[in-house]
């Protein structure tokens, strides 16, 4: 198999490409509601279960992460082989029927199976958009469309407060609702319920898309697509290390602080500050929505001026800055006296943590062949996951029950992880700046593009 890409395909106009990327963000949007509402039903999920802090950090964590990560990367590699956005439309589909099967759950075993219902539904999403997203957009667009599919996050993420907010509020003002042949549900029940069955309706949208040409493809002998077999994936993220492992952990530092602050932030608050979970949705939800929104774009811009000026690791640098600057305000917002000053700080740290998620899946597809970009991807997904996702809220959860034995202590475990994880993260992403460029020029070579 010859190196040289297949180069002459066209990039979809620009009207397909904005309803797909569109369409990708709405579905991310709503995978990460269906995600991260559990977050504000902790306090009454704990009292009507009879479960610890610890027990709510496997559901909101190594429950949903297991089969997340698991199967990222074989859904990553079939995202590379077949239609993507079948993978997108069955993901949706299922993902959205199990966080309403959440609500069905009538003890801590049969909620931690339920969750990891919605695992598996989510966890073909972003390996096969982010692949498509560089497919639809030429090289110099790629960090923007990118930071734009993951403001599904910060969105996602404020909906899941706000509206879940709000429906835990409606729905406990009604009571507990009987539902024939099911019995009757409390509001915690009812919220997953109301929060899951509209992603359903993803499912005609996808189904609209248009699959975009792969672009910057391997050519075998005969001048056809080559099929890249894993052993050869693997073999090229292992002779690339310095970059993938530097970026892998990295970004799995970030992932810890970033789920650590999803899931347990609004906790910390009602908690410590006496706020109601209707207020905590309210005050909370706007800031990651808006905050994190700013933090998403703003670093896509940020990038985009970098590497306008000539600087080739731009993605990399940018993510560099945000684990060394998070150090502060991550570290200091739950020590706060004042509600007030502790939601000023986490506004800070919302920008920083959402910064860094697009930049870093841009970043690799600026050193991956098309053919590897769903399993690299992948590769990624399956580190922040596993390490972010599957132990951030465990490891904030196991700080304040084995070691404070205090549900009041919840405000310094957050502390304590912030101050021990932010610096690692900076210095991996220093530590890979001079492979990336390297990198980034053979691939230039390799694709004869210097966009």
């Amino acid at each position: 198999m010859s190196e040289a890409p297949i180069t002459d395909e066209r990039y979809p106009a620009p009207i397909a490409a904005n309803y797909a990327l569109g369409v990708l963000t709405i579905a991310y949007i709503f995978s990460y509601v269906d995600r991260q509402v559990l977050s504000l039903l902790v306090e009454p999920i704990r009292a009507d279960l009879q479960i610890t802090d610890f027990q709510m950090g496997l559901l909101q964590g190594m429950a949903f992460a297991l089969f997340y990560t698991i199967l990222g990367i074989p859904l990553g590699r079939l995202a590379d082989r077949v239609s993507r956005k079948m993978i997108v439309g069955i993901g949706a589909f299922c993902w959205s029927l199990m966080t309403a099967a959440c609500g069905l759950s009538k003890n801590f075993t049969t909620l931690f199976f339920t969750r990891m219902g919605v695992g598996v539904g989510e966890a073909g999403l972003s390996p096969a958009a982010y692949s498509m997203i560089g497919d639809l957009y030429p090289p110099h667009r790629v960090a923007r469309a990118m930071a734009i599919y993951t403001m599904g996050i910060t969105v996602g993420g404020g909906l899941a407060y706000l509206v879940g907010g709000v429906v835990i509020g409606i729905i406990t003002r009604a009571g507990p609702i009987d539902i024939p042949m099911i019995g009757v549900l409390a509001p915690w029940k009812m919220t997953f319920i109301a929060v899951g069955l509209p992603g359903l309706l993803l499912v005609p949208l996808i189904y609209f898309m248009k699959e975009p040409p792969r672009r910057g493809s391997l050519q075998s002998a005969d001048g056809q697509v080559a099929t890249v077999p894993f052993k050869q994936v693997l073999s090229f993220v292992l002779e690339n290390k310095r970059i993938f492992f530097a970026m892998f952990l990295g970004s799995s530092m970030l992932s810890i602080i970033g789920y650590g602050t999803a899931n347990w932030y609004p906790t910390f608050l009602i908690r410590t500050y006496g706020m109601s979970i209707e207020q905590v949705g309210f005050e909370f939800g706007l800031i990651y929505g808006i905050f994190g929104t700013i933090g998403a774009f703003g670093s896509a811009v940020l990038s985009e001026k970098l590497a306008a000026n000539g600087y080739i690791d731009a993605n990399m640098r940018v993510v560099m800055l945000v684990g060394f600057f998070l150090i502060v305000p991550a570290s200091i917002g739950p020590l706060m006296p004042e509600k007030w000053m502790a939601l000023c700080f986490a506004a800070v740290t919302v920008i920083l943590l959402n910064a860094h998620m697009g930049i870093t899946a841009a970043a690799v597809q600026q050193v991956t062949p098309n053919q590897m970009r769903g399993t690299v991807t992948a590769m990624l997904l399956f580190m922040t996951n596993i390490v972010g996702l599957g132990l951030g809220a465990v490891i904030i959860a196991a700080i304040t029950d084995f070691v404070f034995a205090d549900d009041a202590a919840l405000r310094y475990s957050l502390a304590i992880v912030a101050i021990v994880v932010c610096p690692l993260a900076g210095f991996l992403y220093l530590s890979s700046l001079k492979p990336f460029q390297a990198g980034v020029e053979r691939m230039r070579e390799l694709t004869g593009d210097d966009t």
